[in-house]
């Protein structure tokens, strides 16, 4: 049997180098758990950045992955196949959008919101031809395309990728004065932005922020797009993070939990004013759409609702929070917490450079917990939104645990 050092190794040797993941080898898991290939048992504190909302390998997931894939599986989109219309149907009931375009991955759906904001700009706004412009802010993280790291203010996501996509323009996150100066431009076609900012290290805007910004967007005729990508699906304490200020976006983007972590499945959703702007062969994925993805996507809709996963995650986030808090109070060594529902984060009283997080979630896995940092000096911490209390207390014990090791 291959070690789990045999099979680092492997991947050094034969894979790009182009993650730094920690020296854990996974092989199973289920439910909050995850096994490596020696067979240690690990709490899952990431969800695979919140893909697996529902829980590793969730049994009616799993069967409807199982069962459509017997049937059939792809024949792209040259034409109509049995199960997309009814997907449409039910993913646009449950979000109340008129329309859906079905994608794959998380930043595909970025793309596409972007390309739809741009021809709906040119189309229902009258820009000028080739005008259009997004607004982004700094600290966004949607994807490594060069469509995405074009809207990146992360060196280690533009660094030598250049030149970048023209018509954006990045303003500061959780800025209304910003924004309000960016949206005097009668060229600017949307902005987009993350609820949460995951990928920055969890971090919640004002609570006026972002209502108060869909309100000035609605004024300047500018559409607002929310990146729900790693927020939405239950991870926050509701089905997406927007609900929690009171708006239904414009465009939403879905991905992660749309699939529970079993297929890449991304969605965008919108209305007809904006969806119809598309015709024929101005967009489109040979995937998008696909049966399997589509049955996959309604069975991990259906487990988020039937099972109250976002109650859940509110109920679970607000006991993980005291309790970090209390133990904060006291410590010498952590900032602060910060998140809502089941995403948060602790931030290191440390720089970026130092190495002292990472060493932390070494210390955490050794204790069986699996978490990461981001930007040096955070770690996030997203577990399944299954997990109960029992479970929960378990993982605090350990977190704190190693927390002191470090004081």
């Amino acid at each position: 049997m291959l070690t789990s050092k045999d099979l680092i190794n492997l991947e050094y040797e034969y894979g790009a180098h182009n993650y730094h993941p920690l020296p854990v080898v996974l092989e199973k898991g289920e439910g909050v758990y995850l096994w490596d290939v020696e067979g240690k048992k690990y709490f899952d504190f990431l969800s695979a950045y919140s893909a697996v909302n529902q829980g590793h390998c969730h049994p009616k997931i799993i069967s409807a992955l199982i069962d459509q894939s017997k049937k059939l599986t792809l024949t792209s989109r040259a034409f109509h196949n049995n199960v997309l219309g009814q997907y449409e149907k039910f993913i646009t009931d449950f979000f109340d959008y008129d329309k859906v375009l079905p994608m794959n991955t998380g930043v595909e759906g970025g793309e596409t919101a972007i390309k739809l904001a741009r021809k709906w700009g040119y189309e229902v706004k009258k820009i000028p031809t080739d005008s259009a412009k997004i607004i982004f802010v700094e600290g966004n993280f949607w994807g490594r395309t060069l469509g995405a790291i074009s809207s990146s203010t992360d060196p280690s996501s533009t660094n030598g990728f250049g030149p970048f996509m023209p018509g954006y323009e990045i303003i500061p996150y959780n800025n209304l004065d910003s924004l309000k100066k960016a949206l005097k431009d009668p060229n600017v076609a949307a902005f987009m932005v993350e609820p949460i900012q995951g990928e920055a290290g969890v971090v919640v805007p004002d609570e006026n922020y972002l209502r108060n910004a869909y309100e000035m967007c609605k004024d300047s005729n500018v559409l607002f797009i929310a990146d729900e990508v790693q927020t939405g699906i239950g991870r926050t304490g509701k089905m997406i993070c927007c609900e929690h200020h009171g708006f239904k976006p414009d465009i939403l983007i879905l991905g992660k939990a749309l699939s529970g972590g079993v297929f890449p499945v991304s969605a965008i959703l919108a209305s007809d004013e904006v969806m119809l702007t598309i015709k024929p062969g101005e967009h489109g994925s040979t995937f998008g759409g696909n049966p399997v993805a589509c049955e996959v996507a309604m069975a991990a809709l259906k487990v988020i609702r039937d099972e109250k996963l976002s109650e859940n995650a509110h109920n679970m986030g607000v006991i993980f929070r005291d309790k970090i808090q209390t133990y904060i109070n006291n410590s010498n060594i952590v900032e602060k917490i910060r998140g809502k529902g089941l995403l948060n984060a602790i931030v290191i009283k440390d720089d970026e450079n130092s190495d002292i997080a990472w060493n932390i979630c070494l210390k955490m896995a050794e204790k069986g917990l699996l978490a990461k940092p981001t930007h040096g000096n955070i770690i996030r911490f997203a577990p399944p939104l299954i997990i109960n209390e029992d479970q929960l207390n378990n993982c605090i014990e350990i977190i704190i645990s190693s927390l002191k090791d470090f004081e």
